[in-house]
């Protein structure tokens, strides 16, 4: 008999050894600090974080979004990537011990990234295709180390996010995911450095973004709402909301969701 897990896509060849799963399908899990493993793989890992990732963690911890990228995080640069991907930085050797873990755990526990709270749980999306939405893959870690998988409780997928608390911040970053997955890097092509430069500002680096509209030529070259001017000036939501919704698909794709002012010189080739 075929299982639901069975009818998916195939995972992408890095994770093809992974057991997959249908949002119906269930596992096994649990996580506590009575476990011998407890805070074991916060360590020498590769952790991706997600804009919401960087402008929660830096709110947290009562940074700027920039000191944040600086002290708390890598930008891995590879020629297999066609855009920026952040990610968290370990403390140095021998422990590589992630550097937001405290004496009795994470110590940003409520706001701790995305792929901490889905874990054992992994999520791939499959290469970009004209005209067809994504449809994410699931799919679980069973590494060696972990002994949460010994644990009685039993979890769906879906049952595992909402625990998780996931939905919200993929909610907001739904555009977000629309651009990484946009129809234009179809056949490989890839962003010239300013544009790499302009998405990971504008995603990651919200603060200097902020920065950017209100100090630069920014609001005299294009035509805004004056309600969603105040509203960018102090609200982080709908200041990423705009980023992924209206500036970055104008400046990396030419699509018309910016008006220019008459007279207005491009900003998606000066910004």
């Amino acid at each position: 008999m075929t299982s639901p897990a069975d009818k998916t896509p195939e995972l992408p060849g890095d994770l093809a050894g992974r057991r997959r799963l249908a949002p119906e399908d269930e596992f096994s899990f649990g996580c506590h600090s009575k476990l011998a493993c407890f805070t074991r793989c916060c360590s020498d890992i590769n952790i991706l974080l997600t804009p919401v990732d960087v402008l929660r963690l830096s709110r947290k911890l009562g940074i700027e979004t920039s000191e944040f990228l600086d002290n708390y995080t890598v930008t891995p640069i590879t020629k297999d990537l066609h855009l920026p991907v952040v990610m968290l930085r370990m403390a140095d050797a021998p422990e590589k011990r992630c550097k937001l873990l405290g004496e009795s755990g994470c110590s940003v526990y409520e706001d701790r990234p995305w792929s901490c709270r889905m874990y054992p749980v992994g999520m791939a999306l499959p290469p970009a295709r004209a005209g067809v939405q994504p449809e994410p893959m699931y799919f679980l870690f069973e590494d060696d180390y972990c002994d949460g998988h010994g644990e009685a409780k039993k979890w769906t997928v879906e049952g595992w996010r909402r625990d998780q608390n996931v939905a919200e911040r993929e909610e907001l970053e739904a555009a977000f995911q629309e651009i990484v997955c946009h129809p234009w890097f179809i056949g490989g092509r890839t962003l010239d450095p300013k544009r790499m430069q302009m998405f990971h500002t504008a995603c990651y680096d919200l603060d200097t973004f902020r920065e950017f509209l209100f100090s630069s030529s920014f609001l005299k070259r294009f035509e805004l709402e004056n309600d969603l001017i105040e509203e960018l000036r102090t609200d982080d939501e709908a200041l990423l909301r705009f980023a992924f919704d209206r500036w970055l698909r104008y400046a990396l794709f030419l699509e018309p969701t910016m008006t220019p002012r008459e007279g207005a010189t491009d900003a998606g080739s000066q910004a």
